[in-house]
């Protein structure tokens, strides 16, 4: 049975590392918010963008464009696939990393030559260890993700795929479907089907469309700021998901460090008690074995 003095060593360790997992729950709340703040500054921009690229498609139904898959369907692809596979840096994120590696691992179960495009570096570390090739790994944090790194990202896909080198692109990400929850998805970025930008039916045409110098010109010049705009929402939804998935750890840490240290304070008293009434004991029955001498 450990003693007063082990206890308390315990009891002080809990403690501090409470205030450390109570640090990083702030932490972690404060980039959220940060995070969503710029999503929501950027967000407007990229659905103008959508509307953009809708009116061409209801102005000239029968475009063609490498971006799409044609008009009459969804054609055969049998090549080298694309996958961009979106991680945090670090753990202690609960399922957040494991569920994303997770989706990235039945990709390429379904198509084995897939290449990888890892963002994070417990994703990197996850398929070197496992010997799994990484086609390129973008060196830079995943936390606090920018447009410029959207764009850096989405200008090496798009390249790949321009010349032929990829057939199709997935991205592999964390969505947040509300506050409370969010889920792995993999998501094809590359092509596009056109019912992605179709027209709703309260949409109808209003008015006329010209396109300089002609409307697939017009639509491969927008395609690329759509798939930067795609690539940084999915990175901003990550980074929101890590931080929540975080927030929920930290959380359940510190509920977990409150009732190791109630039970604890609740040994440390029952051993104090104990070490007390023991002395006790000694003390009356040395009182008594003198009693007993002097008589």
């Amino acid at each position: 049975m450990a003693g007063t003095k082990e206890i308390k060593a315990h009891i002080g360790s809990i403690q501090e590392t409470r205030k450390i997992t109570s640090a990083m729950y702030l932490i972690a709340s404060t980039k959220l918010r940060r995070a969503r703040l710029e999503l929501d500054n950027t967000r407007p921009y990229f659905q103008a963008l959508r509307g953009e690229i809708r009116h061409i498609f209801r102005a000239v139904s029968d475009i063609d464009s490498p971006y799409f898959y044609p008009a009459e369907g969804e054609t055969g692809h049998n090549g080298t696939y694309g996958c961009l596979v979106i991680t945090a840096d670090k753990g202690l994120a609960g399922s957040y990393n494991q569920n994303a590696i997770r989706e990235a691992m039945k990709l390429l179960e379904q198509h084995p030559n897939t290449k990888l495009f890892v963002v994070g570096e417990y994703g990197r570390r996850f398929f070197s260890h496992r010997n799994i090739p990484i086609e390129h790994s973008f060196l830079y944090t995943a936390q606090n993700p920018t447009m410029a790194r959207a764009r850096e990202i989405s200008a090496l896909l798009l390249d790949r795929y321009d010349h032929g080198e990829l057939q199709k692109i997935f991205l592999v990400y964390t969505d947040m479907e509300n506050a409370a929850s969010f889920q792995a998805r993999s998501t094809r970025l590359l092509p596009f089907h056109r019912t992605h930008f179709s027209v709703e039916a309260e949409d109808p045409i209003t008015e006329s469309f010209e396109f300089l110098p002609d409307p697939r010109a017009v639509l491969d010049s927008m395609m690329p700021s759509y798939v930067s705009g795609f690539i940084y929402s999915a990175l901003i939804d990550s980074f929101c998901c890590e931080q929540n998935a975080r927030m929920a750890a930290m959380d359940s840490a510190n509920q977990n460090a409150e009732k190791l240290l109630g039970e604890l304070s609740l040994e440390f008293n029952r051993v104090r008690q104990s070490a007390i009434t023991q002395e006790i004991t000694e003390v009356s029955a040395g009182a008594r074995a003198q009693k007993s001498v002097r008589r």
